[in-house]
């Protein structure tokens, strides 16, 4: 099995490359968002950083552990509305890897830092290279993807509130508490 318990009443969910990867996007993003005319060197590394960094994502998400794989927690379009509809009704189950709705924000949060990366890039090719409509486009790209991680910010501590369980410091540890008869595996 994947999974490996950790005590009595925690298992260990997020292996290290998935925390590792999160935290890495979380701070490569942010001194992006930070640098971009402080130093245009930097912020095109980071950027290269966040694409090798997707890249690895998406190569761990087809042969990673068992809640590291898209096919664990990329859901139907159907199962994401059933799951916000059971969040609006305060009926959601408790998953142990990523919820519907959790599962849908990291991919849509993935092909947006991945919009951000590309469209970063094009400006540096000829053909963008000083583009106001380039430019506005990546800012746009950009500050989509900050309303996405305020989105995801929310869904975190509701989550935690709801489930009585702190999931930031589950991103940290890996371990969270063990399955109940209600929750889903």
């Amino acid at each position: 099995m994947a999974m490996a318990a950790t005590g009595a009443s925690k298992i260990r969910v997020w292996d290290l490359f998935v925390r590792a990867f999160h935290w890495s996007l979380v701070a490569v993003f942010a001194l992006a968002w930070a640098t971009p005319h402080v130093s245009e060197s930097l912020h095109g590394w980071l950027g290269y950083t966040a694409a090798l960094l997707i890249v690895a994502r998406a190569i761990w998400g087809f042969v990673g552990p068992r809640y590291a794989r898209f096919v664990q927690f990329v859901r139907a379009p159907r199962d994401v509305i059933a799951y916000l509809i059971a969040i609006a009704k305060g009926n959601e189950a408790r998953y142990l890897g990523h919820n519907p709705a959790g599962g849908a924000m990291i991919v849509v949060l993935l092909l947006g830092v991945a919009g951000a990366v590309l469209s970063g890039w094009l400006l540096t090719t000829d053909w963008f290279w000083g583009s106001e409509a380039a430019e506005a486009a990546h800012s746009l790209v950009v500050h989509g993807v900050l309303v996405l991680v305020a989105l995801h910010l929310a869904g975190v501590a509701l989550a935690s509130f709801r489930h009585r369980e702190n999931l930031p410091r589950a991103m940290v540890s890996g371990d969270k508490r063990a399955p109940e008869a209600s929750d889903v595996a």
